[in-house]
């Protein structure tokens, strides 16, 4: 049975009115009876909606009723909520108010009965269509039954081998005469011809073959300005200025692909579309025809996903029966199977699907029902709360990325999020309603970012459905816009006008990316139902209101990126509340009667990453560090502790900051203080992120070794710094277990004393030792002895740090190391014998080496390189005593050479690098010319040649004696 949001917005009338709040709110203004009326009319009406719901899918009449009654129910609930809002505002002004609370029950009063009438004459209506009173059936709830899950998010390609095979064979089994040959997917919404096309140019083989690839969506809102901006960007990897008008976009395109046709030969387009006209006008041959999937392909398929983790339950005869017979009845169409499948994925019982494919899915193919009605089913089968979700989707622009947690942010602003877990935030649930939707396939192309979270598209079959089910409930202001931008996002305003308080029913306000905004009104403030405020890259931004404790709804205070803030307001620790906090700054001369520490005292509610700006200029440290509370903010993931200059850090201990062990990244940016960091360091055994950034007095770092969890270390700028760990690990002798199991990334820059990475104290036996004393040493293991236990490294910094012993390390035990940088190392003669072991790296860059004398003869056995930079190295020579050992050197694709003034001319083995992309050649002051061999480099993509002032002329466009060497390249930076 189909679940009805007219019927849940009436159940939550009620409950509102019902409510003792609201009970005490009408006795205040004199409108109790008036309420009362109103709460036992919806009752009525709510007992005949759910009938009214399903009846609805037949009858265009019942259909416009359930319209109007929903219009009705909206208006009522705004109402309510200026009830709630107004008492807010009563609390918060305070102060005698009883004339205008006379007329304000005057006129509620009114406006209740108006609404009355309006549902009574609804009400009437209803006898017409003889609804049969019914409620919704009592039955396990939906989050009991469902099972777990890992929300992998990773959609499953099943029965394409062959069409992936057929489209290979097009695209290299012939040679035609066209540079470029069009190669048309043909078929109807929802077979999978954008996942086919993905699946090929994800090959290995396709990969390989092409020098350039291109990955475009076209979406129906055909803007040839965001076309253009998404082929650069997907051909470049960056999104171009913003800035730019169409014809230097287009400029820059032709440049980009202007190999394809001017002599790229065998270079191929896909192009994926439901209609036959595009077929034909892009390409002369045949359009490839994609089909539906086989019924034992459809199958197997809807098995995968809705039996995954039942295995057992599948073995039933009849039960396969069954499901054998929807599968048919989904066509073959994978969208329509995953959303059929990911519905009955949530039915546990052979009956329940007997009764999906008997009654619903019955009727849905006897009406000769569309993709659409189809996909409805699994609409119609959400829990109530998903539906109101999924609909309000229908405001983004199809084919649009949507970031996730923008999303359920807006969820949350529209009331559909129910907190019935009070351990968990509003946005958690958010996220678990998200996740719910995705496992039943309303969401597509979910991927996660480390900086930017989670992102995620609807198929426009899926959003054609959205923009179905919402009906006229919601409308897109500017179609080239979403929902996020029309609240006022990167407008260029320097200012927001003082009338805004009077949008009194605001949840959701962003602000972000107009960088001209210096303040905000004070009158921000009477926006009491206020959820998320949103700043981020508000440049300029100087301050916020001073009366921001009274926005007391706040739960997201957001403002990422650079920005000017001078202080946080006083009261704004009363807005307990807030889950985001952004930054905290502290006021450096107290000149603006800012807010201390103190005020982070309660907000325990805080997620996410929480900066905290000019410790330096804190007063009273030991007692306002305690005073922040940081221990108690379980829910923080991330905690950037800034100090920004100020006065002398000695008398201000990080052992007063420690923050929860819950905590899992964790950077101390510009610390001056005594030698000693904090014993809680040992206590987050969470921490997966460690970044210090001196200059501090740290002699040593202790117990890191107990952190298993430890991914990424980064240790910058500590000039005292002796040793990174006073307890050497049990297993030093004979042990082999890895120290840091965990740990990826390490960089170590400007420690230029650290020279061991254990010391710690050890007991000395000596048989000369009358007075039966103990005698203490010191034990010590040297920095190259502990890389070897870091198995799991794939990226190393290594910068001035003097004392390392490069050619000591054990460099063949780094197995999986990937990245490799080595800066500033002027000891530093030749490189280490031991790179050549490291079969795993695709980068290497070597900087500010001075005594950096030649690459040879370990360079010729990097054959596996990918990526290679060489910059500031004044002794270096670059030329090789035989050329030829570059033959091998055919997976380096980017190649970097800046500032080596030895070389007056570019070496020779550079022709053996035959799959060179992209070359750079920087600050050369002795270059007078390039190879002749530049021009058999048909693979080069791009290249950037600056400041090199005697080749000023021989490059200029056209006319230099260089350029018929290198005017074949797409991107030229000259």
């Amino acid at each position: 049975m189909a679940e009805a949001i007219a019927f849940d917005l009436a159940v939550e009338l009620i409950t509102k009115l019902s409510s003792f709040t609201l009970s005490q709110i009408g006795l205040w203004w004199h409108v109790k009876d008036d309420l009362d009326h109103l709460n036992s009319t919806i009752s009525t009406i709510k007992a005949v909606l759910l009938d009214a719901e399903e009846r609805s899918v037949t009858s265009q009449l019942v259909k416009d009723w359930l319209e109007k009654l929903k219009y009705v129910l909206y208006d009522a609930d705004d109402l309510l909520d200026d009830f709630s809002t107004e008492v807010l505002r009563k609390d918060l002004m305070g102060g005698n108010r009883l004339t205008k609370e006379f007329a304000y029950g005057l006129r509620m009063g009114h406006q209740i009965k108006a609404i009355k009438a309006r549902l009574t004459l609804i009400e009437s209506e209803a006898n017409m269509f003889n609804l049969v009173e019914r409620d919704r059936p009592v039955k396990t709830s939906f989050m009991s039954k469902k099972r777990q899950q890992t929300h992998s998010f990773k959609d499953k390609i099943i029965g394409r081998d062959d069409d992936k095979a057929a489209l290979l064979k097009l695209m290299f089994e012939f040679e035609r005469k066209e540079n470029v040959y069009v190669i048309p997917i043909l078929g109807f919404g929802g077979l999978g011809k954008t996942a086919l096309a993905q699946f090929i140019y994800n090959d290995e083989i396709v990969k390989n073959s092409f020098e350039l690839m291109m990955f475009v969506c076209v979406s129906n809102v055909f803007d040839v300005k965001i076309i253009v901006e998404n082929i650069i960007k997907s051909a470049t990897g960056q999104a171009p200025n913003q800035n730019l008008e169409l014809d230097q976009l287009q400029k820059q395109l032709l440049e980009k692909i202007e190999l394809l046709v001017g002599g790229a030969k065998g270079s191929r387009i896909i192009v994926i579309t439901r209609s036959w006209r595009v077929a034909k006008i892009t390409s002369k041959c045949q359009p490839y025809v994609l089909k539906g999937l086989s019924d034992d392909d459809a199958w197997s398929l809807l098995k995968e996903i809705a039996f995954e983790q039942r295995y057992a339950d599948s073995t039933n005869s009849a039960f396969v029966e069954i499901r054998k017979q929807i599968s048919k009845r989904c066509s073959g169409v994978p969208l329509v199977i995953r959303t059929i499948a990911s519905t009955l994925s949530f039915k546990e019982t052979e009956n329940e699907w007997r009764s999906f494919k008997d009654n619903e899915l019955a009727r849905i193919y006897q009406n000769e029902g569309t993709i659409i009605t189809t996909l409805k089913l699994s609409y119609d089968h959400l829990p109530s709360h998903l539906k109101h979700c999924f609909a309000y989707c229908r405001l983004y622009s199809n084919d649009h990325e949507i970031h996730v947690q923008t999303l359920v942010q807006f969820w949350v602003a529209q009331g559909f999020i129910k907190q019935l877990n009070r351990n968990q935030s509003l946005d958690e649930i958010g996220l678990g309603y998200f996740k719910d939707l995705v496992e039943r396939s309303f969401f597509q192309e979910v991927e996660e970012d480390e900086n930017w979270g989670m992102t995620c598209k609807m198929h426009d079959l899926m959003h054609d459905l959205a923009e179905s089910v919402a009906g006229t409930e919601s409308s897109i202001v500017d179609s080239n816009e979403i929902a996020s931008e029309v609240e006022l996002y990167d407008l260029n305003l320097n200012a927001i006008p003082h009338s805004i308080y009077k949008l009194k029913h605001l949840r959701y306000l962003d602000l972000s990316s107009n960088f001209y905004l210096k303040s905000l009104p004070n009158s921000i403030c009477k926006i009491q139902n206020l959820q998320a405020l949103k700043l981020d890259w508000c440049r300029w931004l100087e301050e916020l209101p001073k009366k921001i404790e009274k926005l007391v709804n706040l739960t997201h205070l957001a403002f990422r990126g650079f920005n000017g803030l001078t202080h946080m307001p006083r009261g704004i620790g009363k807005l307990t509340s807030l889950e985001t906090l952004s930054r905290f700054v502290v006021d450096k001369d107290s000149s603006h009667d800012g807010a201390d520490l103190s005020e982070l005292s309660r907000l325990n509610n805080l997620r996410g990453q929480l900066t905290i700006a000019n410790f330096g200029f804190v007063k009273n440290a030991k007692e306002k560090f305690r005073a922040a509370n940081l221990k108690e903010k379980q829910h923080l993931r991330s905690l950037v502790l800034e100090w920004n200059g100020g006065d002398d850090d000695d008398d201000k201990s990080l052992e007063d900051l420690q923050p929860h062990p819950n905590l899992k990244k964790l950077v101390v940016d510009g610390w001056r203080g005594d030698a000693k960091f904090p014993s809680w360091l040992s206590l987050l055994t969470n921490l997966v992120d460690i970044k210090i950034w001196g200059p501090s007095k740290f002699k040593h770092f202790p117990s890191l070794a107990q952190l298993p969890c430890l991914q990424d270390l980064v240790i910058y700028f500590l000039d005292e710094l002796e040793y990174m760990d006073d307890n050497i690990p049990s297993g030093r002798e004979g042990n082999t277990e890895p120290f840091f199991p965990s740990l990826k990334v390490l960089s170590l820059r400007h420690c230029p004393n650290m020279k061991s990475w254990w010391r710690t104290a050890e007991v000395i036996g000596d048989d000369s030792n009358k007075d039966d004393t103990t005698v203490m040493g010191t034990s010590t293991m040297a920095f190259y002895e502990c890389l070897q236990h870091l198995t799991s490294l794939k990226k190393l910094t290594i910068g001035d740090c003097k004392e390392v012993d490069l050619e000591g390390m054990q460099w063949e035990a780094l197995k999986n190391l990937s990245h490799l940088v080595i800066d500033n190392i002027p000891q530093l003669v030749s490189l280490p014998l031991g790179i050549q072991h490291l079969v795993q790296l695709k980068t290497l860059e070597i900087c500010n080496c001075s005594g950096l004398r030649s690459l040879f003869p370990v360079f010729q056995h990097l054959t596996f390189l990918e990526e290679f930079s060489v910059r500031n190295c004044k002794e270096l020579e670059l030329s090789a005593p035989n050329f030829q050992i570059f033959q091998d050197h055919t997976s380096l694709r980017s190649l970097r050479l800046q500032n080596i003034p030895k070389c007056s001319y570019l070496p020779e083995w550079l022709q053996h690098l035959t799959n060179l992309q992209q070359l750079y050649l920087l600050d050369f002051p002795n270059l007078t010319s390039l190879p002749h061999e530049m021009r058999c480099r048909t693979r080069l993509e791009s290249l950037q040649i600056e400041r090199v002032l005697r080749f000023e002329e021989r490059r200029r466009k056209h006319f230099g004696a260089d350029w018929r060497k290198i005017g074949h390249i797409p991107f030229t930076l000259l």
